[in-house]
């Protein structure tokens, strides 16, 4: 029997799943037996599983699960450098030339595992089946204009945290530009197209914001885009890869310039396809903004984790994309596992 065993969220501030107690009802009914961890962080509570008919496990236990048991989790496995023996699907991060993903990549090689990494999970067209994207876009304009927000009070963003949900965000963020008493800020958001951009661009819309949406055939050209430097706030929402244009170059750090906060939703600071080349690492929810340059200011936000702002709204819109390939876990012959699967061999082959 296919058995799937749904972890608890080990990093700070994570309180997504990427299964629903309908969706665990669902694959049961399937014949596909289904633990779930107990977790103090969970948005989503223990009982709907149990009801479910789920087999309730401790938390963080699933080192210990049964060899044929597949992982299921969302973000990063704690960095302990043991062998992964179990076949996982997760957010890997580790296919697109970051340098930190080679590490996990070697524990998978180490302990005889296998990566179905939740970004590569594609259907035929190569389009994702699941993706976060619209939440993350989302929050990252919120987070993007509170950066904003605290540089007109002359300071930097201060920490952030979970929201109830999305009116209680946006009723947060209005109050606080409202305070201002001054216009709102105008926006650019290249990827406007896809999920996340329509998230980040229905945020800013919805704060009054006047938004310049772009999308590939505005960015064919390859850059560069003097057009961003001239919007107060750039929000950086494609899918990274070889051959991406540099939106923000390092010489704009010192140019005339609007451009004072970016959002980086993508955040991808360790790959070498990184369209906003002028900052090195991910921001975090106590330090959300990275200052890169004070004259004029300009700092970035780049949380890699951004949907977890809205744990309740994202985790059932991403479950219910997922649950039809999840229900195919009895059939790993599946294309979308196959494909999967092949991404990572290709990836870990020479290791």
């Amino acid at each position: 029997m296919t058995h799937l065993w749904v972890r608890a969220e080990q990093r700070q501030n994570e309180e997504r799943v990427g299964l629903t107690p309908d969706g665990a009802k669902a694959l049961l009914d399937k014949g596909i037996r289904v633990t779930v961890e107990e977790s103090s962080v969970r948005a989503i509570p223990i009982d709907g599983y149990k009801a479910a008919g789920c087999d309730i496990a401790a938390e963080n236990s699933w080192p210990d699960a049964p060899r044929d048991a597949i992982i299921f989790g969302l973000k990063e496995l704690p960095e302990d450098g043991t062998p992964l023996p179990h076949r996982h699907i997760m957010f890997g991060h580790a296919f697109k030339g970051q340098h930190s993903g080679v590490a996990l990549l070697k524990r998978f090689k180490a302990g005889g595992g296998t990566l179905y990494d939740l970004e590569y999970l594609v259907a035929e067209n190569g389009r994702r089946v699941a993706a976060f994207g619209y939440w993350a876009g989302y929050a990252g304009s919120a987070v993007t204009l509170k950066s904003w927000a605290a540089q007109q009070r002359g300071e930097i963003c201060g920490p952030v945290g979970v929201y109830a949900g999305k009116d209680a965000l946006l009723a947060e963020l209005g109050a606080e530009l409202d305070a201002l008493s001054k216009d709102r800020p105008t926006a650019m958001v290249i990827g406007a197209l896809g999920r996340v951009g329509t998230g980040a661009a229905d945020l800013l819309e919805a704060m009054g914001c006047s938004v310049t949406k772009w999308d590939m055939a505005e960015t064919a050209s390859g850059g560069p885009f003097p057009e961003i430097l001239d919007h107060n706030l750039f929000l950086n929402c494609i899918f990274a890869r070889p051959g991406t244009p540099v939106f923000v170059p390092q010489e704009a750090l010192n140019a005339d310039r609007k451009l004072t906060a970016i959002g980086d939703v993508a955040c991808d600071p360790d790959s070498d396809y990184n369209p906003v080349p002028v900052y090195d690492r991910a921001t975090t929810w106590d330090a959300p903004a990275l200052r890169v340059a004070d004259a004029p200011v300009l700092d970035v936000m780049a949380i890699d984790n951004l949907p977890s702002m809205l744990p309740v709204e994202s985790s059932e819109d991403y479950a219910a994309q997922l649950l039809e390939t999840l229900l195919k876990l009895d059939d790993l012959s599946d294309g979308v596992w196959t494909r999967a699967e092949a991404d990572f061999i290709t990836h870990s082959k020479d290791l």
